[in-house]
């Protein structure tokens, strides 16, 4: 009974699919989260009667054969870039990218790592670092002394000093972007690190051609919609529910034919 098989191909398909739905709930307000979907392909198909076979010594073909097809399995679960809401949260060090690029963490073992969650924090040295204290390439200081420190849309930052009128540069942000962003690996904490699918980190300053902006005082929220999420778990729920039916109806047929004297 084929089907048995074909319908548990299909369940463990769905459950993997509230799986990912889970995930994305549950990071509905983490910052700059990116929501997740998973990509199914169908399994082989076994040939009971092939396609363009010879049905005849005149030269005749078979026009469509007959194919049963093995299921479905999960070909990749995919990161949906798009753009976030941004929050204003009047926080110095709180900071949103408008457009492309990543934020670039220098991380303890000497991995570069890339983040687009901009809640930066100051170490005890003065070290622009991330909530886990990661510095923030390419490791800006702010002098003890500073009473104020503003950044431009261009990544420029600058500090207010006290008893300076002029604003003293500290040195300039970079962003990172890539060719295929979506095969960049996730490590946890917000942070991301470049694969051979992703392709080499492509460097520059905000505003350059191609990188997005810096926004001060911004946060970019969570792309996880939660109309949409909760429409793709009701269907991921009826799809599983469907594919129990079928294994269901498998068995009763099977129970069937045993029955039989």
């Amino acid at each position: 009974m084929r089907a048995l098989s074909v319908a548990a191909t299909g369940m463990m398909a769905q459950q993997l699919h509230v799986e990912v739905i889970a995930n994305n709930i549950a990071n509905m307000t983490t910052t700059g989260y990116k929501r997740h979907r998973p990509e199914f392909q169908d399994l082989l198909y076994q040939s009971e009667r092939r396609i363009g076979a010879a049905s005849s010594q005149n030269g005749t073909v078979v026009p469509a054969g007959v194919q049963l097809g093995l299921g479905v399995k999960t070909a990749a679960v995919y990161r949906v870039n798009e753009q976030g809401p941004l929050v204003n949260t009047e926080n110095t060090l709180d900071l949103a990218i408008q457009g492309e690029g990543f934020f670039v963490v220098e991380l303890p073992d000497g991995r570069i790592a890339y983040t687009r969650s901009g809640n930066f924090q100051l170490s005890p040295e003065g070290t622009i670092v991330t909530a886990d204290g990661y510095t923030v390439s390419p490791g800006i200081t702010v002098p003890a002394d500073a009473v104020d420190i503003s950044i431009n849309a261009e990544g420029g930052i600058y500090a207010k000093i006290r008893g300076q009128v002029e604003l003293q540069p500290l040195g300039q942000l970079q962003l990172a972007r890539f060719v295929n962003p979506a095969g960049l690996e996730e490590i946890g904490g917000n942070l991301l690190v470049e694969t051979p699918a992703s392709g080499p980190a492509d460097l520059g300053t905000p505003g350059s051609d191609g990188f997005g902006t810096v926004l001060q005082g911004f946060l970019e929220n969570s792309n996880v919609n939660p109309v949409q999420e909760i429409t793709a778990l009701i269907t991921a729920q009826r799809a599983y529910e469907m594919n129990s039916k079928v294994i269901r109806a498998a068995d009763e047929m099977m129970a069937a034919t045993n029955q039989m004297r």
